[in-house]
């Protein structure tokens, strides 16, 4: 029984490697994400964080999808850059098997948020916060934004720090590949 589970746990990790694998991550880069960086499959953090009307959430309430999670600030300059893109990326690819979640990490105060997506037209996009850092933290975020592509295992399979164009062409053939796996 024991090396049946070994075993069925080495093939489980084997085939989410390759998994991840089968996504062109250079073409990614050079097709216009040249800051996306390919991550060793580790499982998220299950830290909390919390929504616009104060209800608790972790990543896992998202398994079984593929999650682009981006870590934003009002105050951030290229935030308020990329944004845009990333409520079209959700307005184009969201649904049941993808998902765009926005951590406003740090002091962003409610009214400030409401504030940033009405200035931004932001409509697609969940209002979620992390006002503690607690797991941008545990992401080891530095700066911001910065975006973690999660496959629908729970594992992080690629991150990039700066803004980028979520919306274009290179990123909606990223997500095609994440969601073809």
């Amino acid at each position: 029984m024991l090396r049946f589970l070994a075993l069925y746990t080495s093939l489980a990790l084997a085939a989410n490697a390759a998994a991840a694998a089968s996504v062109d991550w250079q073409a990614a880069r050079d097709a216009g994400l040249p800051k996306l960086i390919e991550s060793e499959l580790a499982p998220v953090p299950e830290i909390e964080f919390s929504d616009a009307e104060g209800g608790s959430h972790k990543l896992s309430d998202w398994q079984g999808q593929v999650v682009l999670l981006n870590f934003w600030a009002t105050w951030c300059a290229p935030c308020r850059e990329e944004m845009p893109s990333l409520d079209a990326l959700q307005r184009e690819k969201g649904g049941e098997r993808f998902q765009v979640l926005t951590v406003a990490s740090g002091r962003n105060p409610p009214a400030a948020i409401e504030r940033f997506f009405a200035e931004e037209e932001i409509a697609e996009l969940p209002a979620l916060t992390d006002p503690k850092m607690a797991l941008a933290r545990a992401f080891g975020v530095m700066a911001m934004p910065v975006t973690i592509l999660i496959d629908a295992e729970g594992n992080e399979v690629a991150r990039m720090t700066g803004d980028a164009d979520w919306a274009s062409p290179a990123a909606l053939a990223l997500v095609d590949q994440l969601l073809a796996e």
